[in-house]
C-alpha cells in the first residue's frame, strides 16, 4: 500500500480522495485549514496552510493536490505547487494535480478552453489560474513525476451528482462529452478514477481527464 499525503483533504474533492484512498488501505495523511469533526478511520488530520504542505511528503509516494484557487488560495497556486512539486520530486513521490475542465481542449490541438474569451465571468479567474498551474508543471524538471487531472464541465457541490455509477471514461487533454452533449461526473467516481491512476499508474508528466 502507499502512503498518500492529500492537500486540500476535506474539500469536495479532497474528502472523496481521502475516503476512497482509506477504503482501499492506503495509509492516508490529510492536510487542510482545519480538522474536519467527523474523521475517516484511520485517516492523519494535519491543520495547517497550503503553503506548509512540503514538510508532509518526506516518505509519501503519493501527493495529491486537491486545491481551489479561491479564498486565501486565489492566485498563490502556481506558487505551492511549485513548491510541492520540488518537494515531491526530492522524495521521489507523485504529484497528481486536480485542476479544471476548462483546461482541457475542444478539439485535437485547439487552444485550451481557459485560453478562450467566453468562459462565464465568474469561472475567468479560477480557469486561467489552474491553467497556468498546468503550464508550470510542463516547465518542471523531467525528476518530477506528475499528472494533471481534469473532472468533467458538470462537476462539484454545485452539480448534481446521483448515485455512484462505479463507471468512467479516460481521456487526456480532449473533454469527453455523452451522447447528449454532456460532460458530467460524480464525486465518488471522480475520486474511483483518481485512486484507480494512483494504483496503477498509464501516464508520466502529462494531464488525464475523467467523464462519464
Amino acid at each position: 500500500m502507499a502512503r498518500v499525503v492529500v492537500v486540500g483533504g476535506t474539500g469536495f474533492t479532497g474528502s472523496r480522495i481521502v475516503r476512497e484512498a482509506a477504503r482501499r488501505g492506503h495509509e492516508v495523511v490529510s492536510l487542510s485549514r482545519s480538522v474536519p469533526e467527523e474523521k475517516v478511520d484511520g485517516v492523519e488530520y494535519v491543520a495547517g496552510a497550503a503553503a506548509d504542505a512540503s514538510a508532509l511528503v518526506d516518505g509519501a509516494d503519493v501527493v495529491v493536490g486537491a486545491l481551489s484557487p479561491r479564498g486565501n488560495t486565489a492566485g498563490t497556486l502556481v506558487g505551492v505547487y511549485s513548491q510541492l512539486g520540488e518537494a515531491a520530486a526530492r522524495a521521489g513521490a507523485r504529484l497528481v494535480v486536480v485542476g479544471g475542465f476548462s483546461s482541457l481542449r475542444p478539439a485535437p490541438g485547439a487552444p485550451r478552453f481557459a485560453e478562450g474569451d467566453d468562459l462565464p465571468p465568474q469561472f475567468v479567474e479560477e480557469a486561467r489560474e489552474m491553467n497556468d498551474v498546468l503550464t508550470a508543471l510542463g516547465a518542471t524538471p523531467d525528476e518530477l513525476d506528475w499528472l494533471f487531472v481534469s473532472p468533467a464541465a458538470a462537476y462539484g457541490a454545485y452539480a448534481p451528482q446521483g448515485e455512484r455509477r462505479g463507471e468512467y471514461r479516460v481521456g487526456e487533454d480532449v473533454a469527453l462529452f455523452d451522447a447528449a452533449g454532456e460532460s458530467t461526473i460524480g464525486g465518488e467516481d471522480f475520486a474511483t478514477a483518481v485512486l484507480d491512476e494512483i494504483e496503477h499508474p498509464t501516464r508520466r508528466r502529462a494531464q488525464i481527464h475523467f467523464a462519464y
